[in-house]
């Protein structure tokens, strides 16, 4: 969870041609499962991916993470840029210790929307409860149960013999024989 705290604000209203004033607050947010499909559900398109989005659609992706109640909508165009330097920051933090030793990701070209995210969660067995998780910690336990599920792969035979080779050479070396 991140917790933002902005400052008394004043700026020009475009609706009511007026300058508003708007009192400093502390606001929570949490990038997951969940804001992603509120976010989906009103935009129709996936946040996740290379597609660009408008300055509107990125402030609607922080109402969507907002967990503190009854926030003004004005109050979003009143965050500074530190404020969403701050956000982005928190959006693109790994939030786990867990590393892979595999580098190599899949190319897939596979769009992924919250409801393959369900999927995967739901495939994996992996506990509702997870989609208040930050995004990308969930993505990682995602993988994780991915690869734990996954059969081990075949050893090559050249690997097999070479592995038999070093394992007999210790054993004629412990043994003093020739083979």
């Amino acid at each position: 969870m991140l917790t933002i705290t902005t400052i008394d604000t004043e700026y020009f209203n475009d609706k009511t041609s007026e300058f508003t004033s708007l009192k400093g607050r502390t606001i929570e947010l949490e990038h997951s499962l969940v804001s992603l499909s509120k976010w989906e559900s009103k935009w129709c398109k996936p946040f996740l991916g290379k597609s660009n989005k408008t300055n509107e659609e990125l402030l609607d992706y922080i109402r969507s993470m907002t967990i503190t109640k009854n926030i003004p909508d004005d109050f979003y165009y009143t965050l500074s840029e530190k404020n969403l330097e701050e956000i982005n920051k928190y959006i693109d933090s790994k939030m786990t210790a867990t590393t892979f030793s595999n580098i190599h990701n899949s190319s897939s070209n596979e769009i992924v929307t919250a409801e393959l995210i369900y999927y995967w969660m739901i495939s994996l067995n992996i506990p509702f409860e997870c989609q208040k998780w930050h995004l990308n910690r969930l993505l990682t336990l995602i993988r994780v149960c991915s690869i734990k599920n996954s059969p081990p792969k075949n050893i090559g035979k050249s690997s097999v013999l070479s592995r038999n080779s070093t394992i007999n050479a210790a054993r004629r070396k412990q043994l003093n024989t020739k083979g």
